[in-house]
């Protein structure tokens, strides 16, 4: 799923914002070990829903660790002097669309902004490479997925007996209608 480009200039004067979350989410990854993380308070930042608490892949954590920890490392000198935070700053773009593709790898969810209408919207992700299938593949598991929801495989051979599910949810879309 890893989008490692730069983030659009069209967040404009949301790019202070965009800088917090990421930076935040960054922070948090890296000293909660990948604790799942439910308060966000981020209003008005993302364009969707993610699905929460957001829960880290602890094997894509520990795959990106050290790239995770370079990137807070860069990022934390525009931390201590937001004045920095600047749409014209190309380094700074293409380093915030690297925090973002590796946090959307280890969450499994995609982070769009408000602003970025050319990209799907925030949420549940999955995204699987696969030479040979042996087994079962699962993208995405989950009893109630709220929101779009993407899952896409690739997937170069699958052997006789192999299966291969993109969604397995018992419900998908808005929130359910409360019981009464």
């Amino acid at each position: 799923m890893s989008d490692l480009s730069a983030l659009s200039a069209v967040l404009g004067a949301g790019l202070p914002a965009t800088f917090t979350f990421l930076y935040q989410r960054l922070e948090n990854l890296l000293d909660r070990r990948g604790e799942p993380e439910a308060d966000l308070s981020a209003p008005g930042v993302l364009r969707g829903e993610l699905s929460l608490p957001l829960t880290a892949n602890q094997q894509a954590l520990a795959e990106r660790q050290d790239n995770l920890e370079t990137l807070r490392d860069v990022l934390e000198g525009y931390r201590h002097d937001p004045a920095r935070i600047d749409v014209a700053d190309v380094r700074l773009l293409r380093m915030l669309g690297r925090v973002r593709g590796t946090l959307e790898d280890v969450y499994e969810q995609r982070l769009t902004f408000v602003g970025e209408e050319d990209r799907e919207p925030s949420g549940p992700s999955a995204r699987q490479k696969i030479k040979t299938l042996h087994g079962s593949a699962t993208g995405i598991d989950a009893d109630t997925v709220v929101g779009p929801v993407e899952a896409v495989h690739e997937v170069d051979t699958v052997e006789t007996g192999g299966d291969l599910t993109g969604i397995r949810a018992r419900y998908v879309g808005p929130p359910p209608p409360a019981s009464r």
